[in-house]
Parts: structure tokens; C-alpha cells; sequence
């Protein structure tokens, strides 16, 4: 059997329900959640506003959705679910799995995909990604903002939308999910504006429901404060290549710092950045020859994965892995 090549889901992967199976039917995936139970549990308690929240295991299995679906309980979720799928799979697959061949995650996903790859601690990342989640819901509700798909769409006529319909405004690329396939990001009235500049330029678009701008500059007091948490952080170097979001290529040392502040600062740049998950995708397919699989929740990779290089198949595990 060959090494796996581990693929991490971003926010909008989640769904009522997701992990019971898991939960359910594997002592370690219960034991990541209930060490995940503990961990927001003292997180949203610190809080007034959240001081109430229910077990974030309770918000998987049983929603609702409307409080599942928010940044800032929706991160936490999906990389906990995806921690329990993985600590699993290490069980039932043991080499394949505690040794990747590489690792790449979606946004959040990435903290799932440094985990997998042994640079963060499974309660670590839950810290940083919790942070993160309430960190980008703040900045959004700070400014009417939001999140427009462009289909048909390549970089540069991208770019032309957000030239065309910014009027003075943030408006900027934020996902090149995959080839014809661009989300872009910015303030409320460059989004309408923007539905207009596409048809212009022949595009399909498609405003997103989301919180607000992610991946853009309206995201940058989210950066700092996880800046701050970052620094502080135990982060270890990988035991094998993880794709930075930001670059679309591993993780490596550079400007005469460690691959340790190389990772710290590309995850600060990672909210205010376009995400190139397609570059991601493509560096994995030329120097990644191990078996593609998807780490739970959803199936939202493999499907990208198709208009990336259908060449290449992707296992999701979204259920339970039989011994």
C-alpha cells in the first residue's frame, strides 16, 4: 500500500451530523473529541458571548446548522472532525497514515494538514484555529463585506472584475480553487458592483454566503491578533511536505529565518492572501506519487481535485475506514 497523500478540507465543508460515525465507532476519534470538548469548552467560556455554547461535539452531531455554520465554531468543528478521521485512520492503517507522503489542507485546512504531519499538536492547533474563527467572524462584523465566485474565470480576468468594480474599495482575489474557478473578496458594495463587471466579461458569478471578506485585506486585525497567538505557538518542522496556501508550494525556510517563522508568518499572510489551492494541487500531483485520500468532512476536495487533474483520483473518507 502506498503513502498517503493527505488532503484537508476548509470552512464550508461542515454539516449536521458530521463525525457522529466517527465518534461512534472508534475509540481514538472519541478521544479527540472529547479532548476537544475540554479545550473550547475553557475557550468560549472565557467569553462572555459564549460563555453558553453547547459541547462543540453536540453543535456537530446536532446542529443546528445556523450555529454550526458560524466562523467562529464552524473552524473549530471541521478541524476536529478531521482530527478524529485521522487519529482513526492511524489506528486502522497505521504506517500509511502516521507517515504522509505530503500534506495539504484548504484555508483552515491547513492547521488540519500541519497536524497530520506532526508540526502541531492536535490541542495546539484547536487553540489557533478557535482564535482564528472568532478573530475572522469579528473583522467581518466589523465591515459589511463578502465573498463572490467567478466562474470561468483565470487570474487575470479575475483581477479585470475586481479592477472594474472596486469604485475606490477592497475588492481582491481570494481562492483559485481550481481552473475556472475564482472566489473573490471585499467590501459589500464591490461584490454587487462585481456581479455586473462578470457579466461584462462573460463570467458566471455567484455571491457566496459567507461572514465576510476572507482572504483580504478587511481580514488584517484577524492577522494580528493571530499573529500574536502564532509567536507564542509549539510548532515543529513537518515530518513531510506542507503546502503553504500563500505560496502554492512546501513549506520552507527562507529570509534567513527557520521553517518554524516560515510557517508562523504564512499563516499570518494566509488571511490577507489569495488562497492557491489549485497550485497546491498541481505541486502534489507532479512530486507527490503516493494514494490521494480526503480527510472528513465532505467531499469538496475530490471534486476539485476532478477540474484540477482528473488524472488523479482522491479517496475521500467521510465515513469510517473498515480494518
Amino acid at each position: 500500500m502506498k503513502q498517503k497523500v493527505v488532503l484537508c478540507p476548509g470552512q464550508g465543508a461542515q454539516a449536521v451530523g458530521m463525525g457522529k460515525a466517527w465518534f461512534d465507532s472508534s475509540p481514538e476519534a472519541r478521544e479527540v473529541f472529547e479532548a476537544a470538548d475540554r479545550v473550547m469548552s475553557d475557550f468560549w467560556r472565557a467569553s462572555p458571548a459564549t460563555a453558553g455554547m453547547p459541547k462543540l461535539s453536540k453543535i456537530c452531531f446536532e446542529g443546528p446548522a445556523d450555529l454550526l455554520n458560524r466562523t467562529d465554531v464552524s473552524q473549530p468543528a471541521i478541524y476536529t472532525v478531521g482530527g478524529a478521521m485521522f487519529a482513526s485512520a492511524q489506528k486502522v492503517w497505521h504506517d500509511d497514515w502516521e507517515s504522509p507522503m505530503a500534506s495539504a489542507g484548504l484555508s483552515l485546512g491547513e492547521y488540519t494538514a500541519l497536524c497530520a504531519a506532526g508540526a502541531i499538536g492536535f490541542e495546539e492547533g484547536l487553540r489557533l484555529v478557535a482564535l482564528r474563527g472568532r478573530a475572522m467572524q469579528e473583522a467581518a462584523e466589523a465591515v459589511p463585506s463578502g465573498m463572490v465566485a467567478l466562474i470561468g474565470a483565470d487570474e487575470a480576468s479575475a483581477q479585470g472584475v475586481c479592477d472594474a468594480a472596486s469604485g475606490g474599495e477592497v475588492l481582491v482575489c481570494a481562492n483559485f480553487n481550481a481552473p475556472g474557478q475564482v472566489v473573490i473578496s471585499g467590501s459589500r458594495g464591490a461584490c454587487e458592483r462585481s456581479l455586473g463587471a462578470a457579466e461584462a466579461a462573460g463570467l458566471r458569478a455567484t455571491p457566496l454566503v459567507v461572514a465576510g471578506a476572507f482572504h483580504s485585506p478587511i481580514m488584517a486585525p484577524a492577522a494580528e491578533r493571530l499573529g500574536e497567538a502564532l509567536a507564542a505557538a509549539a510548532i515543529t518542522e513537518p515530518r513531510c511536505p506542507v503546502l503553504s496556501n500563500v505560496t502554492g508550494q512546501p513549506h520552507a525556510a527562507g529570509g534567513g529565518g527557520s521553517m518554524v517563522d516560515a510557517i508562523r508568518q504564512r499563516l499570518v499572510e494566509q488571511l490577507t492572501s489569495p488562497v492557491r489551492w489549485s497550485e497546491c494541487c498541481q505541486w502534489l500531483v507532479a512530486n507527490a506519487a503516493g494514494d490521494f485520500v480526503e480527510v472528513a468532512p465532505g467531499k469538496t476536495l475530490s471534486g476539485l481535485m476532478r477540474r484540477i487533474d482528473r488524472a488523479t483520483k482522491v479517496q475521500s473518507y467521510d465515513e469510517p475506514i473498515a480494518g
